[in-house]
């Protein structure tokens, strides 16, 4: 039997509302874009990160084809400068270019130049007339002198108080010339190259013998000491002769005014750039017109640090105009840089020798007023010639060991004062104080200081009386030496032997330095 099944038509759901969607406003559409932008998508950051590698890469790209134009440009300028060609092409100044440039150089001069003591204007062009002008003129003179050979590889701050000091002493070339060696080097004790001090006394003495200061160039060349720009420089400023004066600082600014890659060091380049030099001396104020031209190079036209904006003959100025129109040009690269000499090294034994007739104690712990140390005299001739040291012992090599540079110093001793450690003297203290380097402009000079501290049997005086030495010596008490006039090298190692005694003599008890000393003997 089959049963039917009827299927019911299925009810009618009942409808639900549906809402509107919402209505999002202007702010909102604003506020997601905002969000949009400060949460990039991912592609968006991949095209913003390969955008920034373009760019860095292109600007590197860009560094190195200027580096490698740059490069190349003084590659060519090192090569001009070695072959010296270069300055052949170099054309002389015009006359309306010069007058221009003399004109702009005294009027910037007129405003700014420093205040020195020995600088002073050239009185209009008018030298001084009869025998009043005339000693005027030579005061300038004496005063130009002293100062252009104080300044010869010196700052000019530092030359200031020597300047005053000398010129205390010895206001004109006559007192200068009444002065002995002692006393200049006395003076002039702390500015190293010493030869100028020595060329100073000397050419005072042949001035004042001829009876007067020469008022040329050409003729103070003739005096001992006093070279081209010396010469240049006195004629100009004290004598108004129409002369260049060119120093190191006129070198930079005229290899910069024409822009002359030349090895400024090679006697041709000296030469051409004295020629254009001379160009730009103004006729009736050459002693302000060189003084201008050197204090654009001391100041504004410096070595490393041009102030080209203030320059005013920077319109005129070759190197300049090149460094604006090319990236492979500075006005740095002039004038050429030149390789320095490479410095020797050389090494020496300095003994500080002290010699006492005191207690023991009252030498080591230096309250004996009668202890002297011992100085020796260089000779006339080569470094320091005529100026006081310590004993001192060239050495053959930096590496010798303590007692090895004892023995050379013992037999140094005995050669020249007959001092001999084993038979006349009682050595109080023996001891190494340290090392020190002094520099000059060609040699690294490597001290090794010690103190040597003797009791002499016979007494001070029978030591002055018995001893024959070779060489110039002299006794000098603590007082004294600390009022002399000494090099800058020899102060240094006296120095070192007062900070010695102060930091260790003092602190250690009298029974170990004794046995120190009798072990270091």
């Amino acid at each position: 039997m089959r049963t039917l099944v009827i299927r019911q038509p299925l009810a009618a759901k009942a409808s639900i509302p549906i809402p509107d969607p919402p209505q999002i406003s202007s702010s909102m559409k604003a506020a997601g874009r905002k969000r949009r932008k400060v949460c990039p998508t991912m592609e968006e950051k991949a095209q913003k990160k390969t955008a920034t590698e373009a760019s860095r890469a292109a600007e590197e790209e860009k560094v190195k084809k200027r580096t490698a134009v740059k490069a190349s440009a003084r590659q060519c300028h090192r090569e001009g400068m070695e072959s010296g060609s270069t300055l052949g092409d170099i054309e002389d100044f015009s006359a309306d270019e010069a007058q221009r440039i003399r004109a702009a150089l005294l009027r910037w001069y007129d405003v700014h130049r420093r205040v020195l003591p020995w600088r002073t204007a050239s009185s209009g062009g008018i030298s001084g007339n009869g025998e009043e002008g005339k000693e005027v003129d030579q005061e300038r003179a004496y005063a130009v002198w002293v100062s252009e050979m104080m300044l010869q590889q010196t700052r000019v701050q530092t030359v200031i108080a020597y300047y005053n000091r000398w010129m205390d002493k010895w206001p004109t070339v006559h007192h200068l010339a009444s002065a002995s060696q002692e006393e200049v080097n006395e003076v002039w004790a702390g500015l190293g190259y010493y030869r100028r001090a020595r060329f100073l006394l000397e050419g005072a003495k042949s001035i004042v013998q001829e009876g007067e200061f020469p008022r040329t160039a050409s003729e103070l060349r003739k005096v001992r000491g006093i070279g081209d720009y010396t010469a240049g420089a006195i004629a100009s400023i004290a004598f108004n002769e129409a002369v260049p004066a060119v120093d190191g600082n006129v070198v930079r600014v005229i290899s910069r005014l024409k822009a002359i890659s030349a090895n400024p060091k090679k006697s041709t380049t000296v030469k051409g750039i004295w020629k254009l030099a001379s160009q730009l001396v103004d006729p009736l104020r050459p002693g302000d017109s060189n003084q201008a031209m050197m204090e654009l190079g001391a100041t504004l036209c410096s070595t490393t640090t041009p102030g080209c904006s203030a320059c005013p003959i920077s319109e005129a100025c070759l190197a300049l105009s090149l460094s604006r129109s090319s990236g492979s040009t500075d006005v740095t690269d002039y004038p050429s840089k030149v390789a320095k000499t490479k410095q020797r090294h050389d090494f020496a034994a300095v003994c500080v020798v002290q010699l006492t007739e005191g207690l023991d104690e009252e030498s080591l712990r230096g309250r004996n007023n009668n202890d002297v140390l011992l100085l020796v005299k260089r000779p006339e001739e080569g470094l320091l010639a005529g100026l006081w040291e310590f004993p001192t012992v060239l050495l053959d090599e930096e590496v010798i060991d303590v007692g090895t540079r004892r023995k050379i110093v013992d037999k140094y001793l005995k050669e020249l004062f007959h001092i001999n450690l084993k038979e006349i003297c009682n050595v109080i203290l023996r001891e190494d104080v340290g090392k020190y380097v002094h520099i000059f402009s060609h040699i690294r000079l490597h001290m090794h200081v010690e103190l040597l501290i003797l009791k002499l049997e016979g007494g001070l005086r029978q030591f002055s009386e018995n001893i024959q030495c070779t060489s110039a010596w002299k006794c000098v008490d603590g007082k004294s030496m600390k009022n002399m006039g000494l090099t800058s090298g020899v102060r240094k190692v006296y120095n070192m032997i007062q900070d010695y005694k102060n930091q260790q003599l003092l602190q250690c008890p009298m029974l170990s330095l004794r046995k120190k000393c009798k072990s270091s003997i």
